[in-house]
C-alpha cells in the first residue's frame, strides 16, 4: 500500500514510490506578489527567495529524489513574463540542479509547461500516476477539472487547488485561520463527471487534499458554513474526511470542527 506522509510543520508530503522518493507540494503560486499588485493594487514585499530556499531545503531534508508540484506552480493565469518569469526561472533552476521536477498542470499554469519544457516533466490537467510499475501507486491531479477516472485504481490520490484552511476559535471569542490537510476515503463515483462506478467492489483509494505551499494564497475555510469548495468533485468525493494541522494535530472530521 502506497503511503503519503506529511512533513511535520510543512505544507509538504513525502511519497515512497518504490525506486524513488518524491517530495510533493501544491499551489506554490510563484509571483503572487506581482499578481496581487496587478489584480488588486496590493503592494507586498516579494518572498520569492524564501519560497525557493524552503523548497530546496525540503528536498534536502527529506532526501527526495524528485519534486512534484500538484499544480499552480505559477500565480498569474497566462504565459509567465517579467518578475514572475524571473522567479520561476530561478526556482526551477535551483530545484533541478538538485533533483528532477514534475509539474501537474493547474489552472494557473497556462504557458508554464511550454515555457519550461526542457526543464520539467509535465502531467496534464487530467492527472496521472507516479511510481507506475511498482507494487503500489500514487495518483496526482491539481483539482480544477474532472480527473481521469483511471486514477481511482491508485492506492492514494493527491490533489491541490482547494487550499484548505480551518477557522479556529478560542473560549473568549478570538480566532485564527490555519492551513490544513484533508484526508479520507474516496467515493469513486463522485470523482468523475459521469458518476459511473469503477466496476467490481474494491478498496477505494485515500484522497489527500494538500494545503497550499504559499501562505499568501488564501483558501477555502472548510469548517465555515457557506464556504464553497473549488474542486468539482468536492466535497462529494470525501463523504468523511479528517482535517490535520501542519504540525500533525488531528482535528477530526472537518465538518465538526
Amino acid at each position: 500500500m502506497a503511503r503519503v506522509e506529511p512533513v511535520v510543520g510543512e505544507p509538504a508530503a513525502v511519497a515512497d514510490l518504490g525506486a524513488e522518493r518524491a517530495l510533493l507540494v501544491a499551489d506554490v503560486h510563484a509571483g503572487i506578489e506581482v499578481g496581487l499588485r496587478y489584480e488588486r493594487g496590493v503592494e507586498l514585499d516579494s518572498r520569492a527567495d524564501e519560497r525557493r530556499e524552503r523548497l530546496c531545503d525540503l528536498v534536502a531534508e527529506t532526501d527526495a529524489d524528485r519534486l512534484v508540484v500538484l499544480g499552480d506552480l505559477a500565480h498569474r493565469i497566462g504565459a509567465p513574463d517579467g518578475d514572475e518569469r524571473e522567479e520561476l526561472e530561478a526556482l526551477i533552476r535551483a530545484v533541478t540542479d538538485r533533483v528532477p521536477m514534475t509539474l501537474v498542470e493547474g489552472n494557473h499554469d497556462a504557458g508554464v509547461a511550454e515555457a519550461f519544457a526542457a526543464d520539467l516533466d509535465v502531467i496534464g490537467p487530467e492527472g496521472g500516476r507516479l511510481g507506475r510499475g511498482s507494487a503500489s501507486s500514487v495518483a496526482v491531479c491539481h483539482g480544477h477539472t474532472w480527473p481521469d477516472p483511471a486514477l481511482r485504481d491508485a492506492d492514494v490520490i493527491c490533489t491541490g487547488h482547494e487550499h484548505p484552511q480551518v477557522r479556529l476559535e478560542d473560549s473568549v471569542g478570538g480566532s485564527r485561520v490555519e492551513r490544513a490537510w484533508l484526508r479520507g476515503t474516496l467515493d469513486p463515483a463522485a470523482f468523475t463527471e459521469s458518476g459511473d462506478t469503477p466496476g467490481p467492489p474494491a478498496d477505494p483509494p485515500e484522497l489527500v487534499v494538500f494545503p497550499a505551499f504559499n501562505e499568501r494564497s488564501g483558501g477555502t475555510w472548510v469548517n465555515v458554513e457557506g464556504q464553497s469548495f473549488l474542486a468539482p468533485y468536492l466535497p462529494a468525493a470525501l463523504p468523511a474526511a479528517d482535517a490535520y494541522l501542519l504540525d500533525g494535530a488531528r482535528l477530526g472530521d472537518y465538518r465538526d470542527i
